[in-house]
């Protein structure tokens, strides 16, 4: 029977690599033998204080969790448009952004279509791609993590890709793409993505948001995952030119956000203030984190826009620099592939998350 089966499954994907997620709390507290609240989660840029109070109350109390939830999210698309001052009609919620990244390429990509990546960045991108039997053309960045401009200019001129994906500020690094660039980019003939899930953390101006609706080839997604600490509840939603709209609306699933997280969403926009200040808090330790991985010889961090940092490991092993930090139950994300050889990426915990990983990395000198 499993031959039979083989042959039934796509030819593609047959040949896909596995996406690597990071594991979750119970599976690495019995990996390494510690209990849940004793590990320090440093690996996956989550939000260390979670969700505000308001949003715990506001999950305690859902009334209709038997009720399927809205097919068009119209509550929080309302609050989401008020909140950026964006026409409703632009916005599209899912299941965290993910989802939109998946849909965009559902729609737009008939197998052997070609898709621009620029690694290293989020890898869902290119996985995605070969997940839709997308042509995957995969434009390194230079060694400072910057956009590649001119190979990008003529790829777009040659092969004609429908699409491309950039990440802003780019996961792993943190870095913002300069807006002279993103401007070059929206002038040639492919459908721009512009992924800001850590623009939150970022200098504000530096979001294409609101520019989306009188644009015809920009898109922008946005995350409730990292700065209001639902990454658990995958909610998240992006805004579209008018013209891909009433198509998404057609292939998208039509539950795709519950009644959870549509419930902690509105909520987290209703206070605002309260995640402005957990931001600013994430970004002053950014800092202090970053100023004290200075100091250490062996360590190369990279400034950073995201709650993370990334850090080059010098003169020893990246790998074994990981291991002995989650012996000690500090999770860090560790890279060795193209362009992050022998890299960590560390995202920004609590102060006394940063001050434990500290003291171990002292005793590591």
């Amino acid at each position: 029977m499993s031959r039979i089966v083989d042959t039934y499954i796509r030819s593609h994907i047959h040949q896909m690599p596995p996406y690597q997620p990071v594991l979750p709390f119970d599976v690495l507290s019995d990996q390494l033998g510690i209990p849940t609240s004793q590990i320090i989660k440093l690996d996956a840029n989550e939000n260390p204080y979670g969700p505000i109070p308001a949003v715990r109350q506001a999950l305690a109390d859902l009334p209709y969790t038997h009720i399927y939830p809205d097919p068009e999210s119209r509550h929080l698309r309302h609050a989401l448009a008020n909140y950026h001052n964006i026409p409703v009609e632009n916005i599209l919620a899912a299941a965290g952004a993910d989802e939109l990244i998946d849909l965009m390429m559902r729609l737009l990509l008939d197998p052997g279509d070609a898709l621009i990546d620029c690694p290293p960045t989020f890898g869902m991108y290119a996985f995605d791609g070969d997940l839709n039997a997308a042509r995957v053309i995969s434009i390194p960045r230079r060694k400072d993590f910057s956009i590649d401009l001119e190979t990008l200019t003529n790829i777009i001129q040659q092969q004609d890709p429908k699409i491309m994906f950039l990440a802003n500020p780019n996961n792993p690094d943190g870095g913002l793409i300069d807006r002279q660039i993103l401007d070059v980019i929206l002038a040639l003939p492919v459908i721009l993505v512009l992924d800001e899930a850590y623009v939150e953390f970022s200098n504000p101006d530096a979001s294409l948001i609101r520019e989306v609706p009188k644009s015809e080839n920009l898109v922008v997604l946005r995350t409730f995952s990292k700065w209001a600490g639902l990454a658990g509840l995958r909610v998240g939603y992006g805004v579209f030119p008018d013209s891909l709209m009433p198509h998404l609306w057609k292939i998208k699933q039509p539950y795709n956000v519950s009644v959870a997280a549509a419930s902690a969403a509105l909520t987290s926009l209703q206070h605002i203030d309260q995640l402005q200040e957990r931001m600013q808090v994430i970004i002053s330790e950014r800092k202090r984190l970053y100023q004290a991985l200075q100091a250490l010889s062996w360590l190369q961090p990279y400034p950073s826009n995201g709650n993370f940092i990334l850090c080059r490991v010098l003169d020893r092993d990246a790998l074994t620099l990981k291991n002995n930090l989650a012996r000690g139950g500090i999770l860090v994300r560790y890279f060795n592939k193209p362009g992050l050889t022998d890299h960590l990426r560390i995202s920004i915990g609590k102060p006394e998350h940063n001050n434990a990983l500290l003291n171990q990395l002292s005793k590591m000198e």
